[in-house]
């Protein structure tokens, strides 16, 4: 591949953003596979933050939403996500909070009775771990899981 020059690799990173959110540390690994040294990415960086076309906050909040309403994850789920992206506990919690309780629990509510129509299970107790299993792999909380189970046992039969 070419060598590129910062300002070429700055507009190749800014048409990238463009086209959808992304945090700091995906453009990062664009530019270091780009061949932009360590001072090369911060200057990049920082003026992509500068011009709004990277926005931590703004990426967090898209985040969450898309990976809780398209992918149907729970919040320790999207959670563990965004903390492997490196972004900041505080910014991956105020999106988070954002997320609706009423529309979090009926999606673990539908997650659940999707899951429970599809098992075989010898027992309630059997069934019932494999569904909290299967909550907890989804990253659900534990104790909205037991509530979700509990309250609505009629309708997993």
């Amino acid at each position: 591949m070419k060598e590129i020059t910062v300002q070429e690799a700055f507009n190749k990173a800014a048409a990238y953003c463009s086209g959808a959110e992304y945090c700091t540390s995906d453009i990062r690994k664009k530019l270091e596979r780009w061949g932009m040294d360590a001072p090369q990415q911060d200057d990049i960086l920082n003026r992509l933050q500068q011009e709004r076309f990277i926005n931590e906050d703004r990426f967090c909040r898209c985040f969450v939403r898309d990976k809780f309403r398209y992918n149907q994850w729970g919040r320790i789920k999207i959670a563990q996500a965004l903390r492997q992206k490196g972004l900041a506990d505080s910014c991956a919690r105020a999106a988070l909070a954002e997320l609706d309780e009423k529309e979090y629990t009926d999606t673990l509510r539908k997650l659940l009775q999707a899951k429970a129509r599809t098992l075989r299970a010898s027992s309630d107790y059997e069934r019932n771990g494999k569904l909290v299993r299967f909550g907890l792999g989804r990253g659900f909380e534990m104790p909205l899981i037991m509530k979700c189970l509990h309250v609505d046992e009629e309708d997993f039969g």
